[in-house]
C-alpha cells in the first residue's frame, strides 16, 4: 500500500538530531512529518542506549535552551516518578546512574518518556506526525531540488513524503545517496585537508570509526544468568588486533589518549577503573531501598567496539554480516564475563550478570540499534578541519570563529579504532562553533543535514558527533528550514546575505541558542 503525506518539513530519522529538528521546525509554526526506523525515537539516547557525552561546562552553558530543558526534564522525571533518597533529590546536578563518563547517565526509557513529552504539544495539535518503523528507500529529485522521499515500513507500507524541505537526520546519512547529494565517507587524505591526523596516503572511503552494539545488564552475586554460548564465541575469544595489547575478550585494552595498555576490573569493589560503573544507567544508592534490586549498566566498552568492517556503502549481504557480528561480539563479551573472565578474588566468571531486554526494548538485552559514530557527510559549502579547532594549530588558544555560527560545542577529538584497523586518535580540541556553511550542500537546495552528516572530516567528526552538538545541529536545521520557508529563500542565501544571516541568528538567540563561547581553554 502507498500513502502520500505532505508537510512543510520532512525529517527522515527520529534520533537525537531528528527530535531536535522536529522541535525546532514545529515550534516555528511549520507542519512536520518525522520518520524513524526503530521502535523508539531518540537515537543515541534511546534505541542505541548511549547516555549523554557532554562538555565539562554543561551544567552552566554549552548547549541550546531546549537541550537544557531535556536535561532538566530527565532529572524532574526521576524526582516526580521515583522514590529518591533525600540526598539525591536535593542534588542540583543529580546523576541517576553516577557514571564516571556522563554527568547525566540515565535509562533509555527515561529519555524516551522525556522526548515524547517535549514533542507532545505538536503531536497532539497535529502539527507533527511521527512514523516509527519506516526506513528511506527512494527519493525523487528535479535538478537541484528534492521532490519526495519514500519510506517503507515493516508491514510493506510505503509513505511518499513531499514537502518544502527535507532533513536527513538518519544515523548514517541514508538520504544522501538516494537523493544524489554529494557526500564523503571514511578518512580523507592529508594532501586534501592538510590535517595533521589525516591519512598520509590516499583517502580511504571505507576507513570509518568502529560502531558498537550496546548491551544492558545488571549483576547479582550468587545468581546464574549465563546465556547460551554465542555462535561466534570461539572467534571472538581468540581474536586480537595487531594494534591491541591483548585478546579482544580481556580486561586489558588500549588507553585512547596514551595508547598504552590499561587494565580494568568489572566491579567497584575490585579496585580502580570498574567497567560496570563506566556507563552505569541506574545507581540504586540514589533511590529508596527496594526501588532497584541491582544497579543497571550498559556495556559500551572498548572490548565491544566492532572494527572488522564498514556497514556504509557496502553490499546488503556484507552489511548484514557486520551488523550480526557486532551483536555476536557483544554477546560473546557477556558470555566470556559470565563464564571465563578472571576475577580479583581468584575465581572465574560472573554468572550473576543478567541481560536486561526490558531496559533496551530488544531481545537479549541488546540495544535496538547499533551505536553509529561516523556517518556519510555532505560535501558542504564549508568543511570543518582539524586546524580550525586543534590547540596545536591555534596559537591564540581559540578555535576558528565563524561569522555564520549557529551554535557551539566542545569535546575532545575522540576517534575509536577504525575499520582500516587503525588505533584510537584521541587528542585535545578547543571549544568550537558550528558554522552554518557545514549544513549547506554544495549543490542541492532543499536538503539539510540534521545529525552527524554535516560538513566535517573523519577527524573533526570525532568531536562534532556527541549528543548536545547533534541536538544543536538538528534544532538549527529545523529552524533553518522554517526560516527559509518564511522568507522564501534558500539556505545558502541565508548564509551569504549578511542581513538574512543576522536575522536568522537573532531568531536562534531568541530561541535559546548560544552562538559563541566565553573565554575558556582546550578540553
Amino acid at each position: 500500500m502507498i500513502k502520500h503525506i505532505q508537510a512543510d518539513v520532512v525529517i527522515i530519522g527520529g534520533g537525537t538530531g531528528g527530535c531536535a529538528a522536529a522541535l525546532g521546525a514545529a515550534r516555528s509554526g511549520k507542519s512536520v512529518v518525522m520518520t524513524e526506523a526503530y521502535d523508539w525515537i531518540g537515537g543515541q539516547l534511546t534505541s542505541q542506549v548511549v547516555p549523554p557525552d557532554e562538555n565539562r561546562w554543561i551544567e552552566q552553558f554549552g548547549c541550546t535552551a531546549s537541550y537544557r530543558t531535556y536535561r532538566n526534564s530527565v532529572r524532574d522525571y526521576y524526582r516526580r516518578m521515583f522514590p529518591l533518597t533525600e540526598q539525591a533529590r536535593a542534588r542540583a546536578a543529580f546523576n541517576p546512574g553516577n557514571a564516571w563518563v556522563s554527568r547525566l547517565s540515565h535509562e533509555p526509557r527515561t529519555a524516551l518518556a522525556v522526548l515524547r513529552d517535549m514533542l507532545a504539544p505538536y503531536v497532539h495539535s497535529g502539527r507533527l506526525q511521527i512514523w516509527n518503523g519506516y526506513k528511506p528507500v527512494h527519493a525523487e529529485t528535479d535538478g537541484d531540488d528534492v521532490i519526495s522521499v519514500t519510506v517503507c515500513g515493516g508491514n510493506g507500507e510505503h509513505l511518499v513524503l513531499t514537502g518544502g524541505y527535507f532533513l536527513d537526520a538518519t544515523e548514517e546519512g541514508d538520504v544522501l545517496p538516494l537523493a544524489g547529494v554529494e557526500y564523503v565517507t571514511g578518512a580523507e587524505s592529508a594532501s586534501e585537508t592538510g590535517e595533521r591526523h589525516a591519512l598520509a596516503g590516499p583517502a580511504n572511503p571505507q576507513d570509518m570509526q568502529a560502531f558498537t552494539h550496546c548491551l544492558a545488564v545488571d549483576y547479582t552475586e550468587g545468581e546464574n544468568f549465563t546465556i547460551n554460548k554465542p555462535k561466534e564465541y570461539e572467534f571472538w575469544k581468540n581474536y586480537q588486533a595487531d594494534f591491541w595489547p591483548a585478546k579482544q575478550l580481556s580486561w586489558t585494552v588500549t588507553s585512547p589518549s596514551t595508547l598504552a595498555p590499561v587494565t580494568y576490573v568489572l566491579l567497584p569493589a575490585e579496585g580502580a577503573n570498574p567497567l560496570f560503573t563506566y556507563r552505569r544507567l541506574a545507581d540504586r544508592s540514589n533511590f529508596q531501598p527496594g526501588t532497584y534490586k541491582e544497579d543497571i549498566s550498559v556495556v559500551n566498552w572498548p572490548q565491544n567496539d566492532y572494527w572488522l568492517g564498514s556497514i556504509i556503502d557496502v553490499s546488503p549481504e556484507e552489511r548484514r554480516r557486520h551488523l550480526e557480528s557486532a551483536k555476536q561480539l557483544s554477546l560473546s563479551l557477556l558470555y566470556w564475563m559470565q563464564t571465563e573472565a578472571p576475577r580479583k578474588d581468584g575465581g572465574t566468571g560472573y554468572p550473576g550478570l543478567r541481560p536486561r531486554p526490558d531496559v533496551t526494548g530488544a531481545p537479549d538485552g541488546l540495544a535496538q540499534a547499533p551505536y553509529i559514530r561516523e556517518s556519510r557527510r555532505i560535501r558542504a559549502e564549508f568543511t570543518i578541519l582539524e586546524q580550525h579547532l586543534s590547540p596545536v594549530d591555534r596559537p591564540d588558544g581559540q578555535a576558528e570563529k565563524y561569522t555564520d555560527t549557529i551554535g557551539i560545542g566542545s569535546y575532545r577529538i575522540d576517534l575509536h579504532p577504525s575499520t582500516a584497523l587503525r588505533t584510537f586518535i584521541d587528542i585535545p580540541s578547543l571549544p568550537f562553533q558550528i558554522p552554518l556553511g557545514a549544513l549547506i550542500p554544495v549543490r542541492v537546495n532543499n536538503l539539510i543535514p540534521a545529525a552527524k552528516n554535516i560538513g566535517t572530516t573523519h577527524i573533526t567528526n570525532g568531536c562534532y558527533r556527541l549528543h548536545p552538538v547533534e541536538w544543536n545541529i538538528g534544532e538549527a536545521a529545523g529552524m533553518l528550514a522554517a526560516f527559509c520557508l518564511d522568507n522564501k529563500i534558500k539556505p545558502r542565501e541565508v548564509r551569504n546575505s549578511p542581513e538574512q544571516l543576522k536575522s536568522f541568528q537573532t531568531r536562534l538567540r531568541n530561541n535559546g541558542f548560544e552562538l559563541e563561547w566565553p573565554s575558556i581553554g582546550a578540553v
